[in-house]
């Protein structure tokens, strides 16, 4: 085979999309060209906005046989793995700390694969051809966020003097419970008997459950759940990383990754949760509602997207960063790994002290969390 060629683009529309997708597949929906297109060509990712794009390629001769999406950043905002004390510690010193290198799908902290490698490829080689381009560029460090176990371990094995960095996030998955009732049958009775509460409520106050997919999800339908994905924000006093043109164009370009979950009253839409769904995953990522009900947020969010997996056979559930109050209706801990690549020995040298001491705290709050869950012990 001829030699490995690292070309870096700025602009994903630069790379075909058959092409890319070709090596992507279809089990992460985050890393298609579709959903990275639609980011930048709804402007948010943009140089503007401080995402510039500086995909990785590789390829042989005109084969693409290795894409890594790639960004210079210029702050730390829509990234979920919080680096800002080591920008503020950096610069205090008298270095700059942005722009950096950053591989990961932007406004998303939902583990899956960032490299993606044609088949006959020598995964060290690729990685470390890759490796070069931060190593010898001026950037202040590179950081792969979100990645899975195995290609952590690839990245490690390459570049043995990445820092690696845990996290927390809760999950859902599959047992074999077959339906809800055997999921509930699985909880300990206490935890049984609020969750039909919950839902129980939900119907009281004459809220009914809908599942859109794919098609089914009209202009209508995306326009209703963006005001309320804008009221979320607008509680915070502040807009959405994402506007509707994002969201339209991911309604018109990869509909088949889509479940919109509506909750309406009298037949109106009063609330709405986007989802995107691979082959063996669902995730959780936008909500918003135009009133306020008791347990909305959890039916919505959680209940209705176990339903759905149980239902099409999605064996893991991923509903977001954040919230110990997803542990008692039985989302487990998994802890992730971030890669962080110093270029700078004197802020390396303090980045892996940090990294040391925050992973036994990690350990222990996921021993808590483990034990908190409300599985029934046989």
């Amino acid at each position: 085979m001829s030699e490995l060629v690292l070309s870096e683009v700025s602009a994903i529309e630069a790379v075909p999309a058959a092409a890319w997708n070709a090596l992507v597949g279809d089990d992460h929906p985050f890393l298609r060209h579709e959903f990275l297109h639609a980011l930048e060509a709804s402007g948010a990712v943009s140089p503007a906005t401080g995402w510039v794009p500086r995909h990785l390629t590789l390829w042989q001769g005109e084969a693409l046989v290795g894409v890594l999406p790639h960004y210079h950043k210029h702050h730390s905002f829509g990234e979920y793995v919080f680096d800002w004390g080591w920008a503020e510690a950096w610069e205090r010193a008298g270095g700059d700390y942005y722009p950096k290198g950053l591989s990961a799908v932007p406004f998303t902290p939902a583990p899956g694969p960032r490299l993606a490698l044609a088949p006959h490829l020598d995964p060290l080689a690729a990685r470390r051809v890759l490796a070069e381009a931060w190593e010898e560029s001026e950037l202040s460090s590179w950081h792969l966020l979100f990645a899975e176990p195995p290609e952590v371990e690839a990245w490690q094995a390459a570049c043995p003097s990445l820092l690696a960095r845990q996290g927390v996030q809760f999950q859902w998955q599959d047992r074999g419970y077959g339906d809800f009732e055997g999921f509930l049958a699985a909880l300990t009775a206490k935890r049984r008997k609020a969750i039909r509460r919950e839902r129980r409520l939900v119907a009281d106050q004459g809220l009914t459950l809908h599942r859109l997919e794919g098609e089914a999800i009209d202009a209508a339908a995306m326009a209703h759940f963006f005001r309320c994905y804008e009221i979320t924000y607008l509680e915070r006093g502040r807009h959405g990383y994402l506007g509707l043109d994002f969201f339209e164009r991911l309604r018109r370009t990869l509909p088949e990754a889509l479940l919109l979950i509506q909750a309406r009253r009298d037949g109106i839409p009063v609330a709405a949760a986007l989802c995107l769904q691979g082959t063996r995953t669902l995730y959780g990522r936008y909500w918003g509602s135009e009133v306020l009900a008791d347990c909305l947020h959890f039916e919505a969010c959680y209940y209705q997207g176990i339903e759905h997996c149980l239902a099409r056979g999605l064996t893991l559930f991923d509903p977001g960063t954040q919230g110990e109050h997803k542990l008692s209706r039985g989302f487990a801990p998994r802890r992730l790994t971030s890669l962080h690549h110093i270029a700078d020995p004197r802020l390396r040298d303090a980045v892996a002290r940090f990294c040391a001491e925050e992973r036994a705290h990690v350990a222990a709050y996921c021993r808590a969390a483990e034990a908190a869950l409300p599985y029934r012990r046989e």
